[in-house]
């Protein structure tokens, strides 16, 4: 992964609200800033963050 998706990424999931951010664990954190594929668990807690294209 290159910086600017690192960097982009940290953006992204810093800018989730609090409440969203507590309720991660720390696997799904790592897999939020660096995974290539996400759990569901993931999909289901950003569901409403997610832009289905």
């Amino acid at each position: 992964m290159d910086k600017k998706t690192k960097k982009e990424r940290q953006e992204a999931y810093d800018s989730l609200p609090p409440v969203i951010r507590e309720s991660l664990t720390p696997e799904e954190k790592e897999m939020f800033l660096t995974g290539e594929q996400w759990p569901d668990s993931l999909f289901t807690k950003l569901d409403e963050f997610i832009i289905k294209e």
